[in-house]
């Protein structure tokens, strides 16, 4: 089998313990050959200075990495000196997203969508980053109809979007429904299909409830029986997404984007089982 296409998301580490643990998962990580880290970016300013930082570091250790930029709650004039100051350090690569409102924010900001962001980057600089953006093969979970959502996504694209990852999902017909629909509206850029590892039963429930990912009922039961047992939630996780992945790669995704949880050993074991295969 041809090596998959991968790219690792992190979010930004609020502690210094936190800071040596993502150093520890990055560098084991890093052995997988991504393509690119990705870095979280929370609205309102609580970890922006966090998200370049790490991005910074990552991009010192030698690999590429594109930090996160929301656009909500920000103003024309904010995010550009973001963008300025992001250009000036080098940095080639973003993932432009509209972002959650955080408590306390009475408006959406100057940049209501995510294709608003898109247009206002491309208009500002140019060529200048590799722009990706979000797609939800099961629905934006504030949008109106899975066709509103389905437009939506398309005008991200005809903004300027380079590529898209998508929303964690377990059912791989929804994605090749969705890509199938994107490219009858015109979307030509690859959209990379997002993969979250399987290993605490109540944090992906609290996630996907959170982002409107759903999980499959037999996998719900499934994970429910097994109680406290980690090791086999981990084990049987382990089965599900490995066969996900191979799965989509078999029908043609163009890569992987693993949501990381800053933690090496489920997407290297996922990774080891695939390229294995």
């Amino acid at each position: 089998m041809e090596t998959p296409n991968i790219s690792i998301e992190f979010f930004p580490p609020k502690t210094p313990e936190g800071a040596d643990k993502l150093r520890v998962a990055r560098q084991k990580l890093a052995e997988l050959n991504p393509k690119y880290f990705s870095v979280t970016f929370g609205a309102g300013g609580s970890t922006q200075h966090g998200t370049l930082s790490t991005v910074l570091e990552i991009l010192a250790a030698g690999h590429d990495a594109a930090p996160h930029l929301s656009c909500v709650g920000g103003t024309r004039e904010s995010i550009r000196a973001i963008l300025q100051e992001f250009k000036e350090k080098g940095i080639r690569r973003l993932v432009a997203l509209r972002g959650d409102l955080p408590s306390g924010y009475g408006g959406a900001g100057e940049l209501r969508y995510a294709s608003d962001l898109v247009e206002f980057i491309r208009q500002e600089t140019g060529d200048w980053f590799h722009i990706e953006v979000a797609a939800y093969p099961e629905m934006h979970p504030q949008a109106r109809s899975p066709q509103d959502d389905l437009q939506a996504f398309a005008r991200k694209v005809q903004a300027g979007a380079n590529a898209a990852i998508t929303q964690y999902f377990y059912n791989p017909d929804a994605y090749f429904q969705f890509v199938d629909n994107a490219h009858k509206l015109g979307v030509d850029v690859p959209i990379v299909a997002g993969i979250m590892p399987i290993t605490n039963y109540t944090q992906l429930m609290r996630f996907s409830d959170m982002c409107g990912a759903e999980i499959p009922r037999w996998i719900r039961l499934k994970l429910a029986s097994f109680g406290d047992d980690s090791a086999s939630i981990k084990a049987f996780g382990l089965d599900v997404v490995s066969g996900l992945c191979e799965r989509l790669l078999a029908g043609g995704a163009p890569g992987l984007h693993f949501y990381s949880m800053n933690q090496a050993a489920a997407t290297t074991a996922i990774w080891q089982r695939i390229t294995a295969a």
